[in-house]
């Protein structure tokens, strides 16, 4: 099986972000986004918090042995519920794909911070032509 997660990881948002691969597996990945001042001082800005969830995101989806080069893919919608403030702390984001179909998938994303708090929550749905 092929993964794209680390070459998620390293293309130009996530790598100008600064987003880590921890681990991947079949429609599972894990990133980190080490914090930095630059990410919000008092509180950690939703903005990095919902590109992280979208870069974990991308990364479950496109950790599937169905998916080949020439695939095309663009997220189509997702929804974060922010739990509790992230101040200070890198965030650890958690995705996993809860239902692929045809071209459509669905996933779940957990943002929590070093701590073990969960500070966010999402859905995702992405569209995947594999």
């Amino acid at each position: 099986m092929r993964t794209f997660a680390a070459e998620v990881a390293n293309e130009g948002f996530a790598s100008l972000l600064g987003v880590k691969l921890e681990e991947s597996a079949e429609n599972r990945a894990t990133f980190r986004l080490p914090y930095r001042e630059t990410l919000g001082v008092g509180r950690i800005h939703g903005g990095a918090i919902s590109a992280l969830i979208d870069i974990a995101a991308t990364a479950a989806f496109w950790s599937h042995p169905s998916i080949g080069e020439g695939a095309r893919d663009a997220t189509v919608d997702f929804t974060v519920h922010f739990l509790k403030l992230a101040v200070a702390t890198d965030l650890i984001a958690e995705a996993e794909v809860r239902r692929r179909g045809g071209a459509i998938c669905v996933g779940d994303v957990s943002v929590r911070s070093a701590a073990g708090d969960e500070v966010a929550a999402a859905r995702v749905t992405y569209k995947l032509n594999p």
